[in-house]
């Protein structure tokens, strides 16, 4: 089920945006990823909550860490999976979606959804930064057919 430009290229345009749906829904059964980006020339991964709204994965990161930085304005890959979460027999998945990121302003129920912010990171207060990603194209892996077994109304 990869999605990349050259599949693309070869894909009718619904079977993207199924691709893409399937991608984003997976995203919303898990509550943490990963942004990957570059700084200062060099590649680095961030950890983030995310929540999913209307097709957009929301982002919010510690600003202290400063990550945030170099992921405003910027084309990012955020991904997930469930590599610690399958249970025995259940079949593994990989998601990754790729858009540019920008800050968002979370309305109220978005940070209701978002939960409770920890205290602390790395020994200081948490001070929240929010991002949006809206999926420009997406990458999903997964074991044994699992996916589509499991999601064949998204497929």
């Amino acid at each position: 089920m990869p999605t990349d430009k050259r599949s693309a290229e070869r894909r009718p345009a619904d079977a993207q945006l199924a691709d893409e749906q399937l991608a984003v829904d997976l995203i919303g059964r898990t509550d943490y990823g990963r942004a990957a980006t570059s700084m200062r020339a060099l590649p680095f991964l961030a950890f983030a909550r995310h929540i999913v709204v209307d097709g957009r994965v929301l982002l919010r990161m510690p600003r202290n860490c400063g990550y945030h930085h170099a992921c405003t304005g910027s084309v990012v890959a955020y991904g997930t999976d469930n590599l610690s979460s399958a249970r025995p027999g259940e079949s593994l998945w990989s998601v990754q979606i790729v858009g540019r990121c920008e800050p968002v302003e979370p309305t109220a129920a978005e940070l209701e959804l978002f939960g409770p912010a920890p205290r602390l990171v790395d020994g200081e207060p948490y001070e929240p930064v929010y991002l949006g990603i809206e999926p420009q194209f997406s990458t999903v892996h997964s074991t044994d057919g699992g996916l589509e077994g499991r999601f064949q109304d998204v497929l």
